[in-house]
């Protein structure tokens, strides 16, 4: 099994301006690796929508790579997301399913069809090209430089150690993305994607 810091190190130093969505028990962990302006945490509202929001993204901005880190609790929520990213034909989205058998934030209670369930099997199906499953940390952080460059769809299943995370809140204590309320946290990235836009555009413009 992985640790949640085997997961999630090595992306935060190999990310770049890649937008990043987190959910449930990865939220608070990304939190304390990284306040990029192009994270958002899809937490205590909607749950198991964090993959529907990640495609909108990269929809919405198909010049950027958009990084979706779920749960297995959350994808069991709305499986038919996989086929709706293959028909969407997102190439710029990779999605994360984080396995650790449990409903972590409530109280680790079991999600059903835990160690039975296949998420890659069930992504190949649904159309995905492109699947990975890893249990171990090296062969993990070895394919993941190669992973982040792969046109998507994307998904990479990663069977992790159970956590240990409480409940989420919003008090001054939290990782500042909890700080926030989501709405307050989905403002703060249409600014910052509108930002870079700007900047992009006055980059690009003659003269």
């Amino acid at each position: 099994m992985i640790t949640k810091s085997q997961l999630l190190e090595p992306l935060a130093r190999l990310r770049t301006d890649q937008i990043v969505v987190t959910t449930m028990g990865v939220v608070r962990p990304w939190g304390r690796l990284s306040a990029h302006p192009f994270d958002f945490a899809s937490a205590d509202s909607a749950m198991g929508h964090a993959a529907d929001l990640a495609l909108g993204l990269a929809l919405a901005q198909p010049q950027r790579r958009v990084i979706c880190l779920n749960g297995d609790g959350s994808m069991l929520m709305t499986l038919g997301t996989f086929v709706t990213i293959v028909q969407a034909g997102a190439r710029n989205l990779l999605l994360f399913v984080v396995e650790n058998a449990t409903y972590e934030i409530t109280g680790n209670q079991p999600v059903p069809g835990a160690g039975r369930v296949d998420f890659a099997a069930m992504a190949r199906a649904a159309g995905f090209a492109r699947t990975f499953t890893f249990k171990e940390a090296e062969p993990y952080s070895t394919a993941l430089p190669d992973l982040l460059a792969l046109d998507g769809p994307v998904c990479v299943v990663v069977r992790t150690e159970h956590g240990h995370e409480p409940p989420m809140s919003r008090r001054p204590d939290e990782v500042p993305c909890l700080q926030r309320s989501l709405a307050e946290d989905a403002r703060r990235l249409r600014a910052a994607l509108l930002d870079a836009t700007a900047r992009r555009s006055e980059t690009a413009s003659p003269g």
